[in-house]
């Protein structure tokens, strides 16, 4: 044996240690990818049925705001009919019954006035009093005191 084969020896040995070394990390390595595609897969198993339930609820709200856009549709319906009906009130009873009103009232008014007349308890206009007394008024009260 030679020194070059002695070398090559040496260099064998050598390469075989670094690939004992390098097979530990590469199993591992191996191990972790096998784990890494177990979690994606899982992670699809358990995806997979959660959109169906998110497309199940997004079903779910649609429908109901399909019921509430009914009932808000049936709101306005309802209050277009009650503009309606309080307008046709409006236009052929309030009319007549505030004439028809306005007709007690007078008829009250001067049925008041004529028992008011005829019992005597016929009111004078009263009037304003004021604080400083004019002429007229001085004179007027000086004749009631000395006929008086």
């Amino acid at each position: 044996m030679g020194v070059g084969d002695v070398a090559g020896l040496i260099a064998a040995i050598a390469f075989a240690i670094l690939v004992g070394f390098l097979i530990y990390p590469l199993i591992r390595l191996g191990k972790l990818f096998d784990q890494i595609a177990l979690t994606v897969k899982e992670s699809g198993d358990h995806a997979i049925p959660a959109l169906d339930e998110g497309v199940t609820t997004v079903k779910q709200v649609n429908k109901s705001l399909a019921d509430v856009n009914r009932i808000s549709d049936s709101a306005s319906t309802t209050m277009g009919n009650i503009s309606a009906l309080t307008d046709l009130y409006g236009s052929f009873l309030g009319k007549p019954v505030i004439k028809a009103a306005s007709t007690l009232y007078a008829v009250r008014s001067t049925a008041q006035s004529f028992f008011s007349k005829k019992s005597g308890h016929q009111s004078a206009p009263v009037k304003p009093v004021s604080a400083k007394p004019s002429a007229t008024t001085a004179k007027a009260a000086a004749s009631q005191g000395k006929g008086a």
